[in-house]
């Protein structure tokens, strides 16, 4: 049992061992990777604005005496999709700059 608590404390000494060096040590390293992978979040978000505004351009194209509700239901997605990029955002500015 000792040897397994042992095993699993390894990586941690690992990056202790390293130091932080102002930002160079592997435990840094890490962190900016784990924020870069946050901000893939923000991949959706822009596939799905580009398709939304497409297709209420398709939609403003067929009906253009609906314009304004279908702009308001644009901007409306729009706004809810957003907040997973900005959430991404977020996580990312606090792995880099809280470790």
């Amino acid at each position: 049992m000792n040897d397994l608590i042992t095993n699993l404390a390894l990586p941690q000494e690992v990056i202790n061992a390293a130091g932080s060096n102002n930002g160079a040590g592997i435990g840094y390293g890490l962190v900016a990777v784990g924020a870069g992978l946050a901000m893939i979040g923000a991949l959706g978000t822009g596939l799905g604005q580009g398709v939304s505004a497409g297709k209420a351009a398709e939609a403003v194209g067929r009906n253009p005496e609906a314009e304004a509700k279908i702009r308001l239901m644009m901007i409306i997605g729009m706004g809810i999709a957003e907040t997973a990029a900005i959430y991404s955002l977020i996580i990312a500015i606090l792995l880099i700059f809280v470790y």
